[in-house]
């Protein structure tokens, strides 16, 4: 029956994967650009009139192009900064659903596009080679409006290349540079005379090379924000005295600089950020030369920081000065807060940092790279789940498929990716991505069963690559870069069988919800072997430790022991004492050894390493978390001061400080079970389909409440951890179910269910609010 499942889902995944395929464009849409030869950096102007004979309720417009585009029709900008990085895979690209309707009219209308080429690849963006635009706006009459020769085009002459230095070569774009004397003003209005524009070439038909196959775009367009004043902009209008104006962002941003001035011609404007040298090597910076009088600009390219920094030379007139601010369109839904000011602190940090690092990608940073490291990746998707609504899961969905879709054909995989200037596998981060805690964790709190069928085969292939030696331990894989960890004393074989044996748990149970019972004996039997020899062979009595290591005892094999599940209770007093002292990991890995304590039932060590390890970030008046534990560290890869991996903590506070967690896959029903360290306040809220589940949690000598609200008809287990020797009673919902050390049951919505000497567990038959107080005793 199972085995059924597992082919209906496969059947489902190719029909879904088919349809994103097939673009549909319409069949005489064609790829259009300038007659001039292609080069990096380059951005063309297009335009097309188009006449409607009425007004369209919907106009779902699709629009292609290598690599981003400005929309506007009849002069109204109406896409900023559409399309998407290219890679879906590494033939294939990425497509744009608009719909035009609430901007065109019967009549003539203008429709206008910049496109900006990249021209060049990076760690995020496979570049195709040659610049195009593909448009299809369908109409009433069954006709389509096309790209085709009949559009008008030429590369605007405004942009060009700024001097060295130039972006780093992990990143595809290039620097903006913007002469405005030899700008073409009003280019995009409709009354414009393009009279002397040249027709554009066709360069093929949809799905010729070298752009391929269509995948429509599977994430939202982004969000931008108004123009905003600065903190500190100061009294305008100003003249400038040739100094660069420091402009205070109130926090670390995306943003795009503006500015309106009045000035002489050929003076030349510098714009960036404090974090220009982010990581240590130049990121994105603009050049804006001058025209005569007054003149405005809006700088398109987005780069990050805390401080923008505009040189004015000497003489020009700042009459404004503002930014806007850019994301992911994602909204908050989760929470955490609690009465201790300094987890508060690192928790929103850790969410001020995942809003810079998701994009066309979920980044390892938004400046240096701004990559698909899925090591990074891993770390974020808890972060998304626990606080994002569910435009984060579609993201997610995108980086799960690129990075099967990017697998190699002798099976190997990789990131980051998309990537034109990348190919090598990180093996540990590859079983990372696959295993317990990269996409079945996707599975975990969504559900969607389609998509691990989808991936199942790519993940079965790769690990058929990792060979099992004699002793039934996994052997080293050195791939095309032997990585772990950033820092010292990393016990290599103890993390490659601790990162094996995740992917392998990972693999057991998506073989099992696709019916592949065969394959879950296999799985099974190879794991339980692993179980027993990494036990023989690495403990030591107090702690994992491989035989021909040699540094310091290694924290990271040690935490990562504790939650692959290959340690057992026994183990866990001294492994909790060994990881209360050892402190080598990086932020990348200091997620897994917090997250070993509390699956340990140490919360208060958990929190007390967390609160030490995290002391300088939470501290410093950066607003976001850095890669490594100190900044502009080469032991650190470069140290950038927002790095999506560091914000583990996030995650740990909602799952479980607050406790709350899936009971069962796709989260229909749910844990809540608080490790609340010595905090005394708890507030915390988590989206899951069926809607919020929130907690309030407060402790105090007299009484422990948990006041819970959970989506009507849910059903799950909330458990009342057991602080003192006994309560002398506990009430839910204002009716004592506990009294003289016995349950009482007396709602019948209501069970008492077998827990541990920690806690009371309660399983609730029915969602609302619910309301637990446990007494203590006099």
């Amino acid at each position: 029956m199972r085995s059924i499942l597992y082919k209906s889902l496969c059947f489902l995944a190719a029909i879904i994967c088919s349809l994103s395929s097939l673009a549909q464009f319409h069949r005489e849409a064609r790829w259009i650009s300038v007659t001039e030869p292609q080069k990096a950096n380059q951005w063309i102007c297009f335009r097309k009139k188009i006449t409607l004979k009425k007004a369209m309720a919907t106009a779902m417009t699709k629009i292609a192009v290598d690599s981003k585009y400005w929309l506007w029709v009849n002069g109204q900008l109406v896409v900023r900064e559409g399309g998407l990085k290219r890679g879906p895979n590494p033939q294939d690209t990425y497509y744009d659903n608009v719909d035009l309707a609430p901007y065109l009219k019967a009549g003539e209308n203008t429709v206008a596009i910049l496109v900006w080429y990249f021209g060049k690849k990076g760690f995020s963006h496979n570049s195709s080679g040659q610049a195009g635009l593909l448009f299809d706006l369908p109409t009433p009459s069954g006709s389509n409006w096309v790209s085709n020769a009949s559009w008008l085009c030429r590369v605007h002459p405004t942009f060009g290349e700024t001097q060295a230095p130039f972006p780093n070569y992990r990143l595809a774009e290039s620097n903006i540079y913007f002469n405005a004397q030899t700008d073409i003003e009003g280019w995009f209005e409709p009354k414009f005379d393009d009279s002397h524009w040249e027709s554009a070439s066709e360069m093929g038909a949809v799905g010729d090379t070298p752009w391929n196959n269509l995948i429509e775009r599977p994430i939202p367009q982004w969000h931008y924000s108004s123009l905003q004043n600065y903190i500190n902009t100061p009294p305008l209008p100003l003249n400038s005295l040739g100094d660069t104006l420091a402009l205070q962002l109130p926090k670390n941003l995306a943003i795009t600089p503006y500015f309106k001035i009045e000035a002489k011609a050929g003076q030349k404007i510098d714009i960036r950020t404090d974090n220009y040298y982010g990581g240590s090597e130049p990121n994105l910076r603009t050049e804006y030369i001058t025209k005569n009088g007054v003149q405005e600009f809006e700088s398109p390219a987005y780069f990050n920081g805390h401080t923008v920094k505009y040189f004015f030379p000497k003489g020009i007139k700042i009459l404004s000065v503002q930014y806007r601010a850019t994301r992911y369109n994602y909204e908050i839904q989760g929470d955490f807060t609690c009465n201790d000011a300094f987890l508060n602190k690192l928790k929103e940090k850790a969410l001020t940092t995942l809003n810079l690092n998701v994009r066309d990608v979920i980044s390892d940073c938004p400046d240096r790279e701004r990559a698909q490291w899925w090591g990074d990746v891993v770390i974020n998707e808890g972060e998304m789940f626990y606080y994002w609504n569910q435009a984060g899961h579609q993201s997610l969905q995108k980086a799960i498929r690129e990075l099967v879709a990017w697998q190699k054909p002798d099976g190997a995989l990789f990131s980051p990716i998309p990537a034109g200037n990348w190919d090598r596998e990180l093996p540990a981060q590859m079983l990372a991505s696959i295993g317990e805690y990269g996409f079945w964790n996707y599975y975990r709190y969504t559900g969607d069963s389609a998509l691990i069928a989808e991936v199942y085969p790519a993940i079965k292939k790769y690990l058929s690559l990792w060979e099992i030696d004699e002793n039934h331990l996994v052997k080293h894989r050195t791939g095309g870069w032997m990585w772990h960890d950033w820092g010292q004393n990393v016990d290599v074989a103890l993390l490659d069988n601790a990162w094996y044996y995740l992917a392998m748990k990972g693999l057991c149970k998506m073989a099992h919800l696709l019916g592949l019972e065969e394959d879950v004996a296999a799985y099974a039997y190879q794991m339980q072997e692993m179980k027993d020899a990494f036990n023989e062979t690495y403990w030591r009595g107090n702690f994992y430790r491989s035989p021909n290591y040699k540094g310091i005892t290694d924290d990271r094999g040690n935490g990562l022991a504790v939650v692959a599940g290959l340690s057992s209770p026994e183990q866990y007093g001294s492994i909790s004492l060994f990881l209360s002292q050892e402190l080598h990991a990086s932020p990348y890995m200091e997620k897994y050894i917090l997250e070993a304590l509390f699956l340990i039932g140490e919360d208060k060590k958990a929190i007390a390493r967390m609160k030490t390890r995290y002391k300088s970030m939470v501290n410093s008046p950066i607003s976001t978390l850095w890669e490594g534990w100190e900044l502009n560290s080469a032991t650190y890869g470069g140290g950038t001061y927002n790095h999506g991996w560091t914000g583990g903590p996030a995650t740990l506070l909602s799952q479980y400080v607050a406790g709350i967690s899936p009971l069962t896959n796709g989260f229909k029903t749910y844990k809540i079970q608080p490790q609340i360290g010595i905090l005394t306040s708890i507030k915390a809220q988590v989206p899951c389909p069926a809607g919020l589940i929130k907690v309030n949690i407060q402790n105090t000598p007299q009484q422990f409440t948990l006041n819970t609200e959970v989506p009507v008809g849910m059903q799950g287990v909330i458990s009342i951890p057991i602080l003192t020797d006994i309560y002398s009673e506990i009430t839910c919902n204002g009716t004592v179910i506990f009294a003289n050390d016995k349950y009482i049951n007396a709602l019948p919505w209501l069970d008492l269910v077998p827990g541990n000497e920690h806690y009371f567990n309660f399983e609730v038959k029915n969602g609302g609010k619910i309301v637990f107080v446990a007494k203590n005793k006099k």
